[in-house]
C-alpha cells in the first residue's frame, strides 16, 4: 500500500511541472502576439530628409575628328563593279596610312551590292517607271563601301578629308568631332556637381536649423552632348576641282553633370 502511495506522489509531481512548463509556453507565445498587435495597422515613422542637386561642368577640346566616305562602282559585271570599287578603296587607304591614320581607325560601315534597273520608253531610258509606260531592264550592278575614319591629328582633317575626295570618294558625309577621354572628363565634372549639392545641403541644413547625418541616395543625369556634326558639300571637301584642304574649326565640347542628393537629418 505505502509503494502505491509513493507511485502517485511520483505521478502527480510530473504532472504539475509539465503543467507549469505547457503553462510558461503559452504565456510567453500570448505575451509575443500581444506585442504584434500592437504595431499592427502602424508604419514606421519616415526618416526626416532633405534632398539638394548640384551641377558642375567642364570644358574640353575635342581630340578626334571623324568622317565617313562611300565609294560606288557600277557594271553590267559584279565582278567588275567590285573590282573598280576595290581599286579605288585600295588607293584611298593607302593614302590615309601615308597621312598617319592607324589601322585601328579605319572601319568598314557598310558594303553594299545591288541591281540598278532602268525604263525604256520609245527609245529613251528612264530611271523611274514612265508616265506613258515602258520595259523594265537591267541597267546594272551597283557597288559600294563605306568606310568610316578616326582623324586623332585634328589638324591633319582638312588634307586628309580633301585627299580622300581626290581620289574617288562619292560621298563624304559625318564630320564630327569628340573627345578621346571623355569619362575622365565626366567624372570630373560629377565631382564638381557632388560638391556644389554638398555646399547647397550645408548652407540649408543651417537655415533650417537640422544636423545633416547621412547621405541616403544619390542619382545622377548628364549632358554628355555626342560629337559635334557638321554637314559639308563635296564642294567644300576640296572634290569640286578646288584642291585646297578645308578649314575643319573643332570648337569646344561642354560636359555637364547633375547630381541630386538626399540627406537625413535631425
Amino acid at each position: 500500500m505505502e509503494e502505491k502511495h509513493c507511485c502517485d506522489g511520483k505521478m502527480k509531481t510530473y504532472l504539475l511541472v509539465l503543467i507549469v512548463i505547457i503553462s510558461v509556453f503559452f504565456a510567453t507565445k500570448a505575451v509575443k502576439e500581444l506585442k504584434t498587435i500592437g504595431y499592427v495597422g502602424k508604419e514606421l515613422s519616415p526618416l526626416a530628409t532633405i534632398m539638394v542637386s548640384g551641377e558642375g561642368e567642364v570644358f574640353t577640346k575635342p581630340d578626334i575628328a571623324s568622317f565617313s566616305f562611300t565609294v560606288e562602282k557600277e557594271s553590267l559585271n559584279v565582278a567588275e563593279a567590285q573590282s573598280g570599287a576595290a581599286k579605288i578603296i585600295n588607293e584611298i587607304l593607302a593614302e590615309l596610312k601615308k597621312l598617319g591614320v592607324a589601322d585601328k581607325d579605319i572601319k568598314t560601315l557598310g558594303y553594299n551590292i545591288y541591281p540598278r534597273y532602268e525604263y525604256l520608253s520609245g527609245g529613251v531610258s528612264y530611271e523611274y517607271y514612265p508616265p506613258n509606260g515602258g520595259k523594265r531592264g537591267l541597267a546594272g550592278y551597283v557597288v559600294g563601301q563605306t568606310i568610316e575614319v578616326k582623324v586623332r591629328k585634328i589638324a591633319d582633317a582638312g588634307k586628309i578629308i580633301s585627299s580622300t575626295g581626290e581620289l574617288g570618294a562619292a560621298n563624304l558625309s559625318g564630320l564630327s568631332f569628340s573627345v578621346d577621354q571623355e569619362e575622365e572628363f565626366k567624372a570630373e565634372a560629377r565631382k564638381e556637381a557632388i560638391v556644389n549639392a554638398q555646399s547647397k545641403a550645408e548652407t540649408l541644413a543651417k537655415d533650417l536649423g537640422v544636423t545633416l547625418v547621412r547621405i541616403t541616395s544619390f542619382s545622377e543625369s548628364g549632358n554628355y552632348p555626342g560629337p559635334i556634326y557638321y554637314a559639308k558639300s563635296t564642294e567644300a571637301f576640296g572634290m569640286g576641282g578646288d584642291n585646297s584642304a578645308p578649314e575643319v574649326p573643332s570648337g569646344e565640347n561642354r560636359i555637364v553633370s547633375n547630381v541630386t542628393l538626399t540627406y537625413e537629418i535631425r
